[in-house]
This record gives structure tokens, sequence and C-alpha cells, in this order.
């Protein structure tokens, strides 16, 4: 695993307590979100597949 996708699966589980692995995330679908920083690529597949965060409280 390269450092990239080791952060991105960090802020996977801290956002949406998931890794891209649980996600069912190929080697693909990784690729189109690798031009965002790890950060901003984990928060931009969970919009895309409108996942809830966990890191948020709703009250």
């Amino acid at each position: 695993m390269d450092a990239w996708t080791y952060h991105f699966d960090a802020f996977m589980k801290r956002f949406y307590g998931i890794d891209h692995r649980d996600a069912g995330m190929d080697d693909a679908q990784l690729a189109r979100y690798r031009d965002l920083s790890p950060e901003e690529a984990a928060k931009t597949f969970g919009e895309d597949y409108d996942l809830d965060r966990i890191d948020r409280r709703f009250w």
C-alpha cells in the first residue's frame, strides 16, 4: 500500500468508519481520486456515494 492510499484509508475510517476495501474500491476507482489530497479524496468519495459521516454529531 502506498502512502496516499494509507492516508486515504485513515481519513475514510475517520469520516465514514470504513476503508477503501470495505467500500469495494478497486485500483481504477482509487485512481479517479488520486489528483486530490487523501483528505479531500475521502470527503469527495463520501459525497459521491452519499455516505453518512460518523465524525459529526446530529444535535
